[in-house]
């Protein structure tokens, strides 16, 4: 009888040991915030070239059900439109680069009193978000100029907190439950062009320059399979007429999911579907596959060729796949 019972009970031990080492993971939301500043942009004046500066700061965030932020990865988009009197000299086949992927080439390390990159710093900031709550992050400690005087944080991000501050407490506050894991890895993904720029205008219509900017936060599993995925865009818009910038450069810039059917697509759409709701579509469409799956999809003008995306998304997706695969490779 006391054998039965030894027996019985290393069966229960073993049972509960097993059922230990099988519990899932915990479930996460997926978040995806940016702003907006176009502070460096100048017009033409005494023979100098004027520029269009748009540059647009990212974050990326899986948070937990207590709020705490356990992943997080940010990036900004700079993108330059130089212009004279007549013309603007950046064109629409223009393809920029975001902060971090330019790295050193970016050029903040020799001004940095702590010589660090504009991407290390980056990097350092998402790293100190890790743990912490919104109230916890929108509070951290600065001084008149918007640096941070906390020692730990201030060793490693010597810039003002702002321009990475903001995006990451809107992606908090985005944040949603998608299907994400706290073990999964976080990838944020950028694609920046000057598509849509009118580099000369006429009587009707002035040059614009256009900062048209395709965004995407995914989570990938072990098997490097996406299991949550946020797309968004934006198209900063500015009209420069006789070397001057006429478009007020402090004016709200709203991403196409966030204008929703004010950006107006739904009655161009051959499926009378808005440009969110087909960008909603088509990452739905992407959880569960991995990056090169997505990127090996069928295309027929840019548009996917595919039977299960047919009523839901014909738009051009060449720019999403690109930010699928950004995120992929740049996720940890």
């Amino acid at each position: 009888m006391k054998k039965i019972l030894i027996f019985a009970l290393v069966a229960v031990m073993a049972f509960g040991l097993v059922a230990c080492g099988k519990k899932e993971a915990e479930s996460v939301k997926t978040g995806f915030g940016v702003s907006f500043s176009n502070y460096n942009s100048k017009d033409f004046e005494d023979g100098a070239n004027g520029k269009v500066d748009a540059q647009a700061y990212a974050a990326g965030v899986t948070v937990d059900k207590d709020g705490k932020v356990v992943k997080c990865s940010i990036d900004a988009m700079q993108s330059v439109f130089n212009f004279n009197e007549e013309e603007i000299l950046t064109g629409p086949e223009t393809v920029f680069k975001t902060k971090n992927e330019l790295g050193d080439d970016y050029g903040m390390r020799k001004a940095s009193p702590i010589g660090k990159e504009w991407n290390e710093q980056a990097a350092a900031f998402a790293e100190y978000c890790i743990g912490k709550t919104a109230a916890e992050i929108e509070n951290i400690a600065v001084s008149d100029d918007g640096k941070a005087t906390d020692a730990d944080l201030a060793s490693s991000v010597s810039v003002p907190v702002k321009g990475y501050q903001t995006p990451v407490l809107l992606a908090i506050a985005n944040a949603v439950d998608l299907g994400a894991k706290a073990t999964d890895t976080l990838g944020l993904g950028m694609v920046g062009t000057g598509e849509q720029t009118v580099v000369k205008g006429d009587e009707d219509s002035p040059a614009t320059a256009v900062a048209y900017n395709f965004y995407g936060v995914l989570t990938f599993d072990a098997d490097a399979k996406i299991t949550s995925c946020i797309l968004d865009a934006s198209q900063g818009k500015f009209k420069v007429e006789d070397g001057k910038i006429t478009t007020d450069l402090t004016a709200e810039i709203k991403t196409k999911n966030a204008l929703g059917d004010d950006y107006d697509m739904r009655k161009a759409s051959p499926i009378g579907k808005e440009w969110n709701e087909q960008a909603d579509a088509f990452a739905k469409y992407v959880v569960g596959k991995t990056a090169n799956e997505v990127g090996g999809m069928d295309l027929k003008d840019g548009a996917p060729d595919v039977a299960d995306l047919a009523s839901t998304c014909t738009m051009h997706v060449v720019d999403l796949i690109g930010v699928v695969n950004k995120a992929a490779a740049s996720a940890k």
